[in-house]
């Protein structure tokens, strides 16, 4: 089995490309907090480069920049090439499979969201719609407290169990 999950911020702002065949790839490393401290009681952190297909990488691009966090879901892949000086280079990389957006407001302070939103990337329906890619959230009516009655007796018959 080869699954990663991650949760980290990005290091740089995304790179998208497009393959021969018109393929968006977007390319981005994050930086992940190791779970310890060193010796001198500083926390660590691993830089793991990501790569993202396809209609997630058009989304990465345009809303995420430098030190939003994410969350991927995806799988390690080891691949390698000849460099410039002939040598064989050898590339680790995860393929993410889903990525999910974890900011979920503003970061700086000034009221702009600078293209921060929250979001489950092809993981079924998001609170934004990427397809036009305008930023109308959906809401929740607060008014009503459905744990209003809560501790209260509740009546039920025998009938109505499905058990």
């Amino acid at each position: 089995m080869n699954k990663v999950f991650l949760i980290g911020r990005l290091t740089r702002d995304p790179e998208l490309r497009y393959t021969t065949s018109n393929i968006p790839v977007a390319t981005f490393s994050i930086a992940v907090n190791r779970p310890f401290t060193n010796q001198a009681g500083e926390r660590e952190a691993d830089f793991i480069n990501i790569v993202v297909w396809r209609k997630q990488a058009e989304n990465i691009k345009n809303y995420l920049t430098q030190g939003s966090q994410i969350a991927v879901d995806g799988r390690l892949q080891t691949r390698s090439y000849d460099g410039e000086d002939g040598k064989k280079r050898y590339v680790t990389e995860v393929v993410a499979d889903n990525v999910q957006f974890l900011d979920s407001k503003n970061r700086t302070g000034d009221g702009s969201n600078n293209g921060n939103y929250s979001s489950q990337n092809s993981a079924g329906p998001t609170p934004y719609d990427f397809e036009s890619q305008s930023a109308s959230p959906k809401t929740t009516d607060v008014s009503n407290n459905p744990f209003a009655d809560f501790g209260a007796n509740i009546e039920i018959s025998d009938d109505d169990l499905p058990f």
